[in-house]
């Protein structure tokens, strides 16, 4: 099986190597393909989609649980289950590990024009010196790979701790930033 990761990180690799070139036109044109063949074989995994649905919708529910081709649903607009449904599923897969410390975790909210959940911890976990990285070790990854979309992940301080009640602790979630175009060249005038 081809690694993927591998395969992103290359083609990641050639569009930098492309902006590096002397030649502005030459990430341009880079740019377009990666662009034009992601939307082709979209429109493809869209008419899969469709034709399976119509067939043997019991095969998208294998579709959704495949993580690889989950995520290429997630990027192309086509994934079934909205992003609430995907982050409580997160979430309650996650559920016994934290059962396990006397924890729980809930979700308080999520905004999609933020692309943001916010979390509250509850049992033992609430306030526990490793519930940090618990929260960035397993529940991060979870809702991460549920849903890549989300951005950002807020947690909500316990109540009963020192500061303001209600304030919030954000997990450092780092996404790649998005341009119109490569900061590092000069702009073209």
């Amino acid at each position: 099986m081809t690694d993927l990761l591998s395969v992103g990180q290359r083609i990641e690799s050639l569009l930098d190597a492309a902006r590096a070139s002397p030649d502005p036109r030459a990430a341009e044109r880079s740019e377009e393909l990666v662009r034009l063949v992601t939307e082709l074989y979209g429109a493809g995994l869209e008419r899969l989609v469709e034709l399976v649905g119509e067939v043997a919708p019991d095969a998208l529910v294998r579709f959704v649980s495949d993580e690889l081709l989950a995520g290429l649903l997630v990027i192309h607009g086509l994934h079934p289950e909205g992003v609430i449904d995907r982050v409580e599923r997160a979430l309650e897969s996650v559920r016994p590990l934290l059962a396990a410390h006397g924890g729980d975790v809930e979700l308080v909210d999520v905004d999609l024009d933020a692309s943001a959940v916010r979390l509250r911890l509850l049992g033992s976990c609430d306030g526990c010196p490793s519930s940090t990285s618990t929260l960035q070790h397993a529940v991060e990854e979870a809702i991460l790979t549920a849903a890549p979309e989300i951005v950002i992940i807020d947690v909500e301080e316990p109540e009963d701790q020192p500061g303001p009640a209600g304030t919030s602790m954000p997990v450092a979630l780092v996404p790649k930033p998005t341009y119109d175009s490569c900061p590092a060249e000069p702009a073209l005038r």
